[in-house]
């Protein structure tokens, strides 16, 4: 009785295996010649070619041929030999001098001048696995796919057959006739021919050159973004940002977040939290806390708008900086609505209420011109036009305030330093005068039709009246403190800016910055594929200065005009 139900048990298990296995054999097409080499190949059934046609075998699916086949039955695998062809569907196709093949794992391991093709590409390397049950093949010793837009080697390189997707690994290049690619890790859609990179990744392009750890490139269209370490060099500017997006097409390139841009011929830096760069109109247009910082005699110039505007080409460049603006170096500040800075004419224009500090001279008027010379790029000279006014602080008694105010002002900067300024028509000065024991002697109040004030260290020198001057030194106690302020006096040193930082308001310094998707976490590129591939044509997404010392003495001189 145990012994019928041992039998029963073997037959059972025999039977489960027999139902396991069903379907999972290799099948034998076509045999031609038949022998048998236990010694060398023991258990083996040997199979070889005729003169009619290859061996050729089936399995779940998929047809191989071949010159020789060493087949094991029992174990169902396949060593096959000799101009191999191995087709799978109507579109996968592999071939190779040598083939192990596994019928149970559905494992093949190919090598010798191994190709595989699925029609769109074709991909060359010694040593192929092809896992027909993931519908994946990989190598690990160096391959080449070429398609009909690129050539790409790594390597390491993984095909998944459902996707159409190569992932390429240690060092990945793309070779095109417009540009290559070289990357240390590259997934690539054979369909879309689309890239998306990981590590340190460079495109080179005929006009540009990309540099990203993270990003996504058409190579179709030349068009794609970095999301992570980002920097492009474009047409004489370096743009580098957390995001950057570039369309060769449209000749265009934005930036998101920590962007600085870099005028590699003037040497200017532009900083934002967002930037558009126009390759054809050689323009940049910033925004969110956008500073543009120039060097002016070895010292930086931070220019700063809600709004920046850079055109033109390199010797005729233009910038604005629009609503809010204000400027900053160590010894000259200023603000007002707007500012207009043009390369070819060496001319800053302050427009709209505009006000500037020299140090400690404040100074207004209705629009006020700084002027650079064109060939030493350092200032050469100052307009304020209309209703010009000049105010500072007496600073011994902190107290008073030195003014003088005219219709028009004219100064003239020696080294950088505002040395002599000019105030012409309808001109009035109210001046604290010292002596040398900076004891003071009296107030001057005049006025002329035109007054010269010579400057050392920032402070009034000497002061020299044109033409019928009318006034005098009073005595402090002589002159009423409602007297000490010329007409439309206004002291705005509350206002005035004193480093860089004090350029920026604070929405400039409480901007909450976009959250770009993919820095932090890894993005399902299949899936972005697929919807990339749905809306093809829609464009991607990324979318303290120091202080002058007062003058023991200023000498005072009036001069009748002949």
């Amino acid at each position: 009785m145990k012994s019928i139900l041992f039998l029963l048990v073997i037959l059972f298990s025999l039977g489960l295996q027999a139902q396991q296995t069903e379907g999972k054999q290799i099948n034998i097409i076509y045999g031609a010649n038949f022998t048998k080499d236990e010694a060398q190949f023991p258990g083996a059934s040997i199979f070889s070619k005729d003169d009619q046609r290859q061996v050729q075998f089936e399995h779940q699916g998929a047809d191989l041929w071949c010159d020789i086949a060493i087949f094991y039955a029992q174990e169902n695998k396949l060593k096959a030999i000799g101009n191999i062809r191995l087709q799978q569907g109507d579109s996968i196709e592999l071939n190779s001098g040598k083939i192990d093949y596994d019928g149970n794992t559905k494992l093949a391991k190919a090598w010798e001048n191994v190709d595989l093709t699925n029609g769109q590409m074709t991909l060359t390397t010694d040593t192929l696995y092809f896992d027909r049950e993931k519908q994946e093949s990989y190598y690990r010793s160096g391959g080449k796919v070429v398609d009909s837009a690129n050539v790409l080697t790594s390597t390491i390189g993984t095909y998944f057959m459902t996707p159409k997707k190569y992932q390429f690994q240690n060092e990945v290049h793309i070779d095109n006739p417009e540009y290559t690619v070289d990357s240390e890790q590259l997934d690539y859609y054979t369909t879309s021919k689309n890239a998306y990179m990981y590590g340190p990744s460079t495109i080179t392009g005929e006009e540009y050159k990309i540099y990203c750890e993270r990003g996504f490139y058409d190579t179709k269209i030349e068009r794609g973004y970095g999301i992570k370490n980002t920097r492009i060099d474009y047409n004489n500017k370096i743009i580098e940002g957390d995001s950057l997006y570039f369309d060769k097409i449209s000749a265009f390139a934005s930036a998101t977040n920590n962007i600085k841009i870099t005028d590699t011929i003037n040497d200017g830096v532009i900083r934002a939290h967002y930037a558009e760069v126009f390759k054809d109109k050689d323009s940049v247009f910033a925004t969110k806390r956008a500073v543009s910082i120039s060097l002016v005699q070895q010292d930086s110039l931070y220019i700063h708008g809600d709004t920046l505007m850079v055109t033109g080409k390199p010797e005729s460049r233009i910038l604005r900086a629009f609503r809010n603006a204000k400027f900053y170096k160590t010894d000259l500040s200023g603000k007002c609505d707007s500012i207009h800075f043009n390369e070819k004419t060496g001319i800053t224009e302050l427009v709209t209420d505009p006000i500037m500090w020299n140090v400690e001279n404040q100074i207004t008027g209705d629009s006020i011109h700084l002027i650079s010379d064109l060939e030493t790029e350092k200032l050469d000279s100052l307009k304020v036009l209309e209703n010009a006014f000049i105010i500072s602080l007496d600073t011994i008694s902190r107290e008073g305030y030195n003014q003088a105010k005219g219709k028009d002002l004219f100064g003239k900067f020696i080294e950088n330093e505002l040395k002599i300024i000019d105030l012409v028509k309808n001109t009035e000065v109210i001046y604290y005068m010292y002596n040398d024991d900076q004891e003071l002697i009296g107030i001057d109040k005049t006025i002329c039709s035109k007054i010269r004030l010579l400057m050392a260290n920032n402070d009034i020198e000497d002061i020299t009246f044109f033409v019928n001057p009318d006034g005098d030194i009073f005595p402090e106690k002589d002159l009423p403190i409602e007297s000490r302020k010329l007409k439309g006096f206004i002291w705005r040193g509350d206002e005035r800016i004193l480093n860089k930082d004090d350029i920026f308001d604070e929405d400039d310094n409480t901007i909450t910055l976009v959250k770009i998707r993919g820095i932090e976490n890894p993005i399902d590129i299949d899936a972005e594929e697929k919807e990339r591939s749905k809306n093809e044509n829609d464009p991607v997404n990324n979318i303290p200065p120091s202080k002058a010392t007062q003058p023991k003495e200023t000498k005072v001189s009036k001069v009748q005009s002949p």
